[in-house]
C-alpha cells in the first residue's frame, strides 16, 4: 500500500453536518486529500467558517445550508455535484432522557435526525453511484451502540440503527462497485460533547481516560482519518463493517 491510495484527487466528496466538529474534520481531511468537498449543515455561519478553513488551506469547497431531513433539499444538493465518489453521512443529534421519561417527541425527533436524515443522505449518494459505477459511503455511528448508557435510549436506539443500514446497503450495493461502512466513535471533543456543564464535561472525560489503554479522549481529527481511510482506495476491500476510533474504551469481538 503506498500514500497515493489515500489521494482524492479528481474527486467529489460529500459531508453533511459539516459546520463544525467532527464533519468539519472530515471535510477538511478529505479536501486536504484532492476532493472537492460539498459541505452540508443546518448551520450556515458554521458551513462559512468550514468552507474558508478549506479555501485557506487550497482545497474545493461548496456549502449547501439545508437540514438532512428535507429529502428533497438533500437530493437537490447532490445534484449539484458533477459526480459523487465519496459521501460522509456525519449530521446528528442528541437527547438525553430516562427510558421512563422518554416522550415520543423526542424518539421522534432524534430518529428523524439520526436515523433518516442518514438514510437519506445514503439512498441519494446510491443513486449518484449507481449511475457512475461505484463509490464510498461512510455513515457515522457511536460507540453507545456497544454498551448500554443510562439516559441513552434514543441516541443508541437511533445509531443502532445507522449500524443496520450500513450492513443492508453494503449487502444490496456491493454488486454495483459501492462500499459502505461505518464510524462508531468513542468521547470525542466536540460541540455536541461541550453541550454538558464544565463539571460533567471533566468527570465523564476523566472516566474515559481511566477505561482508554491510550489514556486519552477523542479529537474530531482521530474520526476524520478514519474516514478518510474508508473514503479511499486503501479500503477497495472494505465493506459493510463497523470501524471503532473509541481509544480501545469498548473491544467487541
Amino acid at each position: 500500500m503506498t500514500p497515493s491510495a489515500y489521494d482524492l484527487s479528481g474527486r467529489t466528496a460529500f459531508v453533511t453536518g459539516a459546520a463544525g466538529g467532527i464533519g468539519r474534520a472530515c471535510a477538511a481531511l478529505l479536501a486536504e486529500a484532492g476532493a472537492v468537498v460539498h459541505c452540508a449543515d443546518v448551520n450556515a455561519s458554521g458551513l462559512h467558517g468550514t468552507r474558508a478553513l478549506i479555501e485557506t488551506a487550497g482545497g474545493k469547497a461548496v456549502i449547501h445550508t439545508l437540514d438532512v431531513t428535507d429529502r428533497a433539499a438533500l437530493a437537490a444538493a447532490v445534484l449539484t455535484a458533477d459526480r459523487l465518489d465519496v459521501m460522509a453521512a456525519v449530521a446528528g443529534t442528541m437527547h438525553t432522557s430516562r427510558v421512563l421519561e422518554t416522550r415520543d417527541e423526542d424518539l421522534d425527533r432524534i430518529m428523524t435526525v439520526n436515523f433518516k436524515g442518514v438514510l437519506y443522505a445514503c439512498q441519494e449518494a446510491a443513486r449518484a453511484m449507481i449511475e457512475a459505477g461505484g463509490g464510498s459511503i461512510v455513515t457515522m455511528a457511536s460507540g453507545a451502540v456497544d454498551a448500554a448508557n443510562a439516559g441513552l435510549l434514543c441516541y443508541s436506539a437511533s445509531k443502532a440503527a445507522v449500524v443496520q443500514l450500513t450492513r443492508t446497503l453494503a449487502t444490496e450495493l456491493g454488486p454495483h462497485g459501492i462500499r459502505v461502512n461505518a464510524v462508531a466513535p468513542g468521547w470525542v471533543r466536540t460541540p455536541m460533547t461541550d453541550r454538558h456543564d464544565a463539571g460533567l464535561q471533566q468527570r465523564a472525560e476523566a472516566a474515559v481516560v481511566r477505561a482508554s489503554p491510550l489514556r486519552r479522549v477523542g479529537e474530531p481529527g482521530d474520526i476524520a482519518h478514519t474516514v478518510l481511510h474508508l473514503a479511499s482506495d486503501a479500503s477497495a476491500f472494505t465493506t459493510g463493517q463497523i470501524f471503532r476510533p473509541n481509544g480501545g474504551v469498548v473491544m467487541p469481538w
